[in-house]
């Protein structure tokens, strides 16, 4: 057995206390990306996250479509959310930067990939995941996702975990592109239902829809009867994201 007065020693020398202090330190810079999150991004509802693919080329057709669907989302009136980056990134950036509306760019500081796009009004930079995530949630109305790797895939899940939870108020959930989501439902269906391990109920938080002129309309159909503007007792909820 290791002997634990060694152990002691080992993890409370020198580079373990410096460890410690960049760690501690750290604090400041995420509490300073969240208030100038909050700050910038306070006053931008009604607003729409899109997400998808930072690989996606310019000619592809998903490209094309991101483009149009932020365009008429930013004509409605829509401030339109993305990560800032290239690929459906930049589609979304760019469709509302020629609309009516702001464009919005939550960059991440990543070693490879993501550079920031020429398309945004409002843009942000972050190191840290968590606090994005934050952002993207805390003011969107709807959350419209196009096809898109392991990023992509880690918003739609944290969306659909903290509408489940209760942790963030319902919001439209719009995935694009119906046969690429296509296996991702049907195993859903198959396992995650079939095993107990998500209700029925889970899967009426999301819907399926391909026209850009219909995820306009299935938002403001959502919304028919409400506010965008989340309830007080929504925004007491919002605080704990």
């Amino acid at each position: 057995m290791p002997d634990k007065s060694q152990e002691h020693r080992f993890n409370t020398g020198d580079e373990s206390g410096a460890t410690l202090t960049r760690e501690s330190w750290k604090i400041f810079q995420i509490i300073a990306e969240f208030v100038d999150g909050f700050e910038r991004l306070s006053k931008i509802a009604p607003s729409v996250s899109i997400f998808g693919s930072a690989r996606i080329a310019q000619d592809h057709p998903y490209y094309a479509l991101t483009e149009t669907i932020a365009h008429e989302l930013s004509d409605a009136g829509f401030t339109v959310v993305s990560g800032g980056g290239p690929g459906i990134m930049e589609a979304a950036n760019k469709g509302a930067f020629n609309g009516k509306s702001p464009s919005v760019g939550l960059n991440i500081s990543l070693p490879f990939e993501q550079a920031g796009n020429d398309y945004q009004d409002i843009s942000l930079t972050f190191r840290h995941f968590f606090s994005r995530k934050v952002m993207f949630v805390k003011y969107a109305s709807a959350y419209v996702v196009l096809p898109g790797g392991f990023g992509t895939l880690d918003e739609l899940a944290e969306i659909l975990t903290l509408v489940q939870t209760g942790k963030s108020r319902r919001i439209p959930i719009i995935l694009v592109q119906s046969s690429f989501w296509a296996g991702l439902i049907d195993w859903f269906k198959q396992s995650l239902l079939a095993e107990n391990t998500i209700s029925e109920k889970d899967l009426d938080l999301i819907q399926i829809i391909d026209e850009p002129s219909e995820i306009v309309a299935a938002i403001f159909n959502f919304y028919e009867g409400r506010n965008f503007e989340p309830s007080n007792e929504e925004k007491a909820r919002l605080l704990d994201l």
